[in-house]
């Protein structure tokens, strides 16, 4: 990799990968190279572009805020952006509390200490954790811990706390198993809540990085109807899926049910600013008041509701408040070219929630992440203006709300004749 002698890139192997592209500039669902290309970002540069590159809305929001305040302790100060956001998350997912951090994993961390030292508060200690197998979480220990364990967190396997591990009944378009999937799920669960549990997690109809695995809502209710019987906290994650990306505001209101704690953060601020942000109940909350400082919190992070990313996150809220339809109907968007993609024989396990169209490459030998089929896709699709970034064999399109219709059939085109090349 041809690479600038200072940066160590994410997710990346030097040894052997292709060197990366220079953006210029991003406006709407492109991205402009300094090669004078442009390619549509049909995946939100990790998910985060919500409503494009350089919306403007957002721009001037959070230019307005840095002449008034860039920053301040959010210990000993509060200020009009976070608590407008503040209340507006709340009526909005029907938590009442917020607890703002600074990214997707620190969110999660913050769950996961919530729900452990909350039982401790209520002088019930539980430790048990439950999730679910191919879970991404994040990449610090704690989220780490509740993800799946494979090659990516090896190295840190004996620092990682005990997770006890669920199957996720995956299922896509025909697939006539699932009944017995979700059975043989939900029989695990139960056992493993014979044991008092501190709280499960999982993230609400897609798993994101494991391959953007789709379960159906009627098994996350199953899910919480056993969590409930045993008054274990339920964690939603929706770092991914929250901010309309499975077709409602919030995944957990898609899928039926009611978390006690939710992390939040990528789609937060529009993609803008990274911000993190862990809602609880008020039941939660009230545990952790009271004179002993050993009830407290003690958790925080040096841009606590940092006031630009909070002005981001208010201008996105605006933006998804005024268009609903955006989100709620870009499901019936990828219908059409998503159907038509099945008849290739080249691509089996169809999947759609929301925003996220998904499909497995048909490949001999290893399946997952270090298949090479859909880096060799990649190439192909970036040379025709797009820019995909498949999960080993499984190739996603997970664009900005303002993405066009010619654009967005230009993704499915464009990857349509890729296929057909290799």
């Amino acid at each position: 990799m041809n690479l600038n002698p200072h940066i160590w890139p994410p997710f990346t192997q030097v040894g052997f990968s292709s060197p990366p592209s220079q953006v210029l500039a991003g406006e709407g669902a492109l991205l402009k190279l300094t090669s004078g290309d442009e390619l549509i970002d049909a995946i939100s540069s990790w998910w985060v572009t919500l409503h494009g590159h350089s919306e403007p809305s957002i721009a001037k929001a959070i230019s307005s805020q840095a002449s008034q305040l860039e920053q301040v302790i959010f210990a000993d100060f509060i200020h009009p952006q976070a608590e407008l956001l503040a209340k507006r998350l709340s009526h909005l997912s029907g938590l009442e509390r917020l607890f703002f951090s600074d990214n997707g994993s620190t969110a999660v961390e913050v769950a996961l200490k919530i729900a452990c030292q909350w039982w401790h508060n209520c002088s019930e200690p539980r430790n048990q954790i439950i999730a679910f197998e191919g879970a991404y979480h994040g990449d610090t220990f704690g989220a780490m811990a509740v993800g799946e364990r494979n090659l990516f967190n090896a190295p840190f396997e004996e620092m990682l706390f005990p997770v006890k591990r669920v199957p996720w009944p995956a299922n896509w378009w025909g697939n006539e198993n699932i009944h017995l999937q979700e059975q043989k799920s939900l029989q695990k669960l139960e056992r493993l809540l014979e044991t008092p549990t501190a709280a499960l997690i999982l993230e609400p109809l897609v798993q994101g990085a494991g391959g953007m695995s789709m379960v159906r809502k009627e098994f996350l209710v199953a899910v919480q109807k056993l969590v409930k019987q045993t008054k274990t906290l339920l964690i939603t994650d929706e770092v991914l899926t929250g901010f309309g990306r499975c077709g409602e505001l919030f995944a957990f209101q898609r899928a039926g049910i009611k978390p006690d704690l939710i992390a939040l953060s990528k789609g937060l601020t529009g993609g803008f600013l990274p911000m993190g942000v862990t809602m609880a109940t008020e039941k939660i909350f009230n545990a952790f008041i009271g004179k002993d400082p050993k009830l407290t919190l003690w958790h925080g992070h040096s841009f606590t509701a940092n006031p630009l990313g909070c002005a981001a996150a208010n201008a996105s809220l605006d933006l998804l408040e005024a268009n609903p339809n955006s989100y709620k109907n870009f499901e019936k968007r990828h219908l059409p070219h998503i159907k038509q993609l099945a008849k290739n024989p080249k691509v089996h396990k169809i999947r759609l929630t929301g925003t996220i169209a998904a499909f497995d490459l048909v490949v001999n030998g290893q399946q997952g992440y270090f298949n090479k089929a859909g880096h060799a896709l990649k190439e192909l699709v970036i040379k025709k203006g797009v820019f995909i970034r498949p999960l080993g064999n499984v190739v996603y399109l997970l664009p900005p709300l303002c993405i066009s219709d010619t654009q967005l059939e230009k993704c499915y085109s464009a990857i349509h004749e890729s296929l057909n090349e290799i």
